[in-house]
């Protein structure tokens, strides 16, 4: 499967691309910087998301677009930044005429009810809150592509660099709410996010929401 990864620079991003390399898909990866490639089935382009039709000239013809794209955090206007960008992609996908179009968001927008998503509660960490904003926004105007094979993931409410179980493989998943383990935590190391989109992608299960996987 030809398979484009927006923001493969990112910590998720990367984690993603290899992942999807190393299950022999052919992958081409998009960020502002300059990399080589010495792995026959990756190439990298460099290119600024908001150049909208030059981007849907490089997926055009792609089969599956993951955008992992971030405006970097505590940045002047970020909000702006990250809603701009995102939506940019989101037209150049459509122009482009890709068949999927899968977006890694934040965990806020996942819904510790029927009606209260995470980033409105007062547990809510108020460093992650500007970021969680601006995804909830995008995840707003995505829910508007009636037409577009779109999904939405929101990762576990822990996924950092410290959570040391590696890839596993093992993981849950579900649609709109998070999911949490015998100690009330909801935790996934960036290894098992990229192994359940790689899955997502090879076997699709969701269309047109929200899904999420933790342990």
């Amino acid at each position: 499967m030809k398979i484009a990864i927006i923001g493969i620079s990112g910590f998720v991003g990367k984690t993603i691309t290899k992942e999807l390399v190393e299950r022999n898909h052919q992958v081409l990866g998009i960020c502002r910087q300059n990399i080589l490639s010495d792995t026959q089935n990756l190439t990298y382009r460099s290119l600024d998301v908001n150049q909208t039709d030059q981007l849907a000239k490089e997926l055009a013809e792609y089969d599956v677009v993951v955008s992992a794209f971030s405006a970097g955090w505590n940045q002047e206007n970020m909000h702006l930044k990250f809603v701009d960008g995102s939506t940019s992609i989101l037209k150049a996908v459509k122009l482009a005429k890709v068949k999927r179009f899968i977006v890694i968001g934040g965990a806020g927008t996942l819904y510790v009810n029927e009606l209260i998503q995470a980033v409105d509660t007062p547990e809510f960490p108020e460093a992650f809150k500007a970021v969680a904003l601006a995804a909830r926004e995008y995840y707003q105007i995505l829910k508007r592509e009636e037409d577009l094979n779109w999904l939405y993931f929101s990762p576990a409410f822990e996924i950092h660099p410290g959570i040391t179980t590696g890839r596993t493989g093992n993981y849950r998943h579900r649609m709109n709410h998070p999911i949490f383990d015998e100690n009330g935590k909801s935790t996934l190391s960036v290894e098992d996010l990229a192994v359940a989109i790689a899955d997502e992608i090879e076997a699709p299960k969701y269309s047109q929401t929200i899904f999420t996987a933790a342990y």
